[in-house]
């Protein structure tokens, strides 16, 4: 593995970190989860992990599957957001993406995934009290171009969300991305509503783990890293969360070095 870090400065609590590469990012990252599952694992009997879904995650969790010592029959896995409409045979849902990339190639205690095709309310019911019985410790995730997490897009994220999941209609930037990350074809194809972990599950881990590469999230970086704390630019929040960590590569922290 990589481990070649360029850059390393703190916003508030945020701690950011720029690697000389993409891969050498995503090594990174994989490895300071797995520290941080090893330290989790040698106190609790099991531990609770939230995984973002995007191909800015392909780095980290590539390296996360491959590290040694890691009891994941002790861990349940949980996703964070999901298209509204899609079952998780859909290629394009994010259950589809997880479970190629991390759900099933280790062996989980449990996965817990959102059902996209089922009724809005009920599953935000269901899935909101998994998350109340389960109190998370581990999130891993990244940033949207227009800096929402998860989809907390700008205009509809509420950082004292009185729920833990909200079904949510999804603005243009938010759809593009979809499409600038190759995962639709044409704007038309997005769907126009999801189901999301709110503001307030996602921060109530004990760590976030958050990847962040490419050029197209320059500005969302930048924007996390120096602007005022705001659900304008969301991301901004993880700036008072006690553990966190911010990988980027040199595209995407451009404006940091």
């Amino acid at each position: 593995m990589e481990n070649s870090m360029i850059h390393q400065r703190t916003a508030g609590t945020l701690d950011v970190r720029v690697y000389a590469s993409r891969k050498a990012m995503g090594d990174a990252a994989g490895r300071d989860i797995a520290e941080a599952m090893r330290t989790l694992l040698a106190e609790k009997d099991e531990i609770n992990m939230i995984f973002a879904a995007a191909p800015s995650q392909n780095e980290t969790l590539a390296a996360l599957v491959s590290e040694p010592d890691i009891d994941w029959t002790r861990v349940n896995a949980y996703h964070m957001d999901e298209y509204v409409g899609l079952d998780g045979a859909s290629p394009q849902s994010f259950s589809t993406y997880l479970r190629e990339h991390i759900f099933g190639l280790v062996p989980f205690k449990s996965v817990n995934c959102i059902n996209g095709a089922a009724g809005a309310e009920e599953e935000c019911a269901r899935y909101g009290k998994l998350l109340a019985d389960n109190p998370v410790d581990i999130v891993c995730l990244g940033i949207g171009e227009n800096g929402h997490i998860a989809f907390n897009d700008p205009w509809v994220a509420d950082f004292n969300d009185p729920v833990k999941v909200k079904a949510v209609p999804l603005d243009e930037v938010c759809r593009n991305q979809q499409v600038h990350d190759g995962c639709f074809p044409t704007l038309d194809d997005v769907p126009k509503f999801a189901l999301t972990l709110t503001i307030p599950a996602l921060t109530s881990a004990s760590y976030m783990f958050c990847s962040v590469p490419a050029a197209t999230k320059r500005d969302a970086v930048r924007r996390t890293v120096t602007e005022a704390i705001t659900i304008d630019c969301p991301a901004t929040i993880m700036r008072k969360h006690p553990h966190v960590i911010l990988y980027c590569d040199p595209d995407s922290g451009a404006d940091l070095l």
